[in-house]
């Protein structure tokens, strides 16, 4: 271990509220300034999404440790470097400052400055071995569980705690398989058995159901009552089940649903050098897997969607049409405005899927991707005396509470079946991975003791050409406000309702959607009038030590 003291960087060229990445030696770090204060943490985000190239200071988080600290891209603690915010799996090294003589110097472990070792191991007040009782179980395998156990041991929860999933793995990143295909879950599993068992004193059981729930005496039933668990905490986070279309041919044999590394290996194997794939749905899953397959050299990838362009009911037409441009380029085929008639055999295989009708046109194939979306899977908690909404999700309270049933204390509901409360006064269930981490995250530290409301705005990405990145909920937008160039994938595009930007996207103007994404939380968007006019969100200041009164967070 090489601990050095440099002098990095004049003290002033780092002004209040802003960050900047300086070098180390071989390595680098990223500073960052909030009035007097210099902090230093790793120059590298351990999830691959968000870069800490273009970040900017933001989110002020109140706690114990680091009053006043503000968070890059809403992700991580500038003081402390520990998470503050999904998707991030592990915290970044934090450094020594000193201002000295107008030069700004940095203490680190040399290694610690390097990419290929950026991250640490979070901050656990918890680890819960050797401890006894029923504690918490976790219904489901996913991002929501993850990021719960997290919440629970970063937080000081120290009692038991049990995954029960139906997957054959831990909980893994999910989004690497819609958008690299990827078939090893080993290499995208967020922690291994081991490492739960061992940090975290989290026992994980592979390849279980829980088929019901008895809410009133706190049990839980496994696999139809081959085995059954008593909780003290229960979070359901069991996730989607894949739709199918239903349609003559939905079940032959190589029609893809796509959820899990299971869907992943399936699609891999179909798609190989010459072989013609039909993909039904023109969405965010179907679209991922669009781009990825399109890198395969098929003979053709035909894709077929209900409206006019991919992505309109959540992007607009605008965006759509420019996305779509740049498939037909990479040589997709699409068939819009369409629906699917009926799926039929080939002639020498009556298993396995020969054509798709669509618009009285045939449309060869040797595999099918239907991607039409997915319901929530809570089947199994018909009976239980929750209320199930008619698309089968549970209506939860501002700390993802159930609402209903017989005991609303102790039963929580996140990520892909959750309806929870919106910023304003409505209620929405979104299908985001990033919300589902979250979710668990905010329940972690709640049933931990510190009582934890969800605030955080949805964002999600993909990548289609360029890295598209959205923020907020504006599912029936009524209005979209374009700026930029959407056929050159070069835009910002915000999305109005009821007079107010709910929502933003962009391509190519990072770090716009994770600055919108703060200013949609703390209600300091600008209205669609000044966005009109020109308004430059990266110009709205919530990063100097005098917006604090403005940006502290709620507890």
């Amino acid at each position: 271990m090489s601990i050095k003291t440099i002098a990095v960087l004049d003290e002033a060229e780092l002004k209040d509220g802003q960050m900047k990445e300086v070098a180390f030696e071989e390595g680098k770090v990223l500073l960052s300034r909030l009035g007097d204060e210099v902090h230093a943490t790793s120059a590298f985000c351990t999830h691959y999404v968000l870069g800490t190239e273009v970040p900017f200071l933001a989110d002020i988080i109140i706690d114990g440790t680091a009053e006043g600290a503000f968070t890059i891209v809403a992700c991580f603690n500038v003081c402390s470097g520990d998470i503050e915010d999904a998707p991030a799996p592990m915290a970044l090294h934090s450094f020594e400052t000193q201002v000295k003589d107008g030069k700004i110097y940095v203490t680190a472990n040399t290694a610690s400055t390097l990419k290929n070792n950026m991250s640490r191991q979070a901050t656990l007040l918890s680890s819960g071995v050797n401890s006894t009782g029923k504690g918490v179980v976790i219904v489901g395998g996913g991002s929501g569980a993850f990021h719960a156990v997290e919440g629970l041991r970063e937080h000081g929860y120290a009692g038991p705690i049990t995954i029960l999933t139906k997957e054959s793995h831990t909980p893994i990143d999910r989004t690497k398989l819609s958008k690299a295909l990827l078939t090893d879950a080993a290499k995208i599993e967020w922690r291994t058995p081991a490492d739960l068992k061992i940090k975290y004193g989290t026992n994980i059981r592979l390849g279980v159901e829980v088929t019901s729930v008895d809410i009133e005496n706190k049990v839980v039933t496994i696999d139809n009552g081959k085995d059954t668990l008593g909780y003290d905490k229960l979070i359901l986070a069991p996730g989607g089940t894949p739709r199918r279309l239903p349609i003559e041919g939905a079940q032959l044999e190589n029609i893809f649903t796509f959820r899990d590394i299971e869907d992943s290996k399936k699609v891999d194997a179909a798609a190989q050098e010459g072989k013609r794939a039909v993909v039904i749905g023109s969405s965010f899953i179907s679209m991922e897997l669009v781009a990825a397959l399109s890198k395969r050299r098929l003979a053709s990838i035909d894709v077929i969607g209900m409206e006019e362009f991919p992505f309109e009911v959540v992007l607009g037409k605008a965006v759509g049409a420019g996305i779509k441009k740049y498939h037909e380029s990479q040589g997709i085929k699409f068939h819009m405005s369409s629906k699917v008639e009926k799926i039929i055999p080939q002639e020498d295989s009556p298993n396995l899927a020969g054509g798709v009708v669509v618009n009285g046109t045939t449309l060869p194939c040797d595999f099918v991707i239907m991607g039409v979306g997915v319901a929530p899977a809570t089947q199994f908690l018909k009976g239980s005396g929750l209320e199930l909404e008619r698309d089968g999700g549970i209506r939860v309270n501002k700390y993802l509470r159930v609402v209903s049933g017989k005991d609303q204390k102790n039963v929580y509901a996140i990520g892909d079946i959750a309806k929870y409360p919106q910023p304003d006064g409505t209620e929405l269930r979104i299908e985001h991975w990033n919300v589902a981490g979250n979710h668990g995250r905010a329940v972690g530290s709640t049933i931990a003791g510190k009582a934890q409301p969800f605030v955080k705005i949805p964002v999600f990405w993909s990548a289609q050409g360029q890295q598209l990145r959205y923020c907020g909920a504006g599912a029936g937008y009524e209005d979209v406000i374009i700026k930029g160039d959407p056929d050159e994938l070069k835009f910002i595009a915000y999305y109005v309702k009821a007079g107010k930007v709910v929502a933003v996207a962009s391509m190519q103007n990072d770090p716009v959607v994770a600055k919108a994404s703060e200013l949609l939380r703390l209600g300091l968007m600008p209205s669609p009038d000044e966005i009109m006019a020109g308004k430059d969100l990266l110009s709205i200041d919530i990063s100097t030590a005098s917006t604090k009164p403005e940006v502290v967070a709620e507890p």
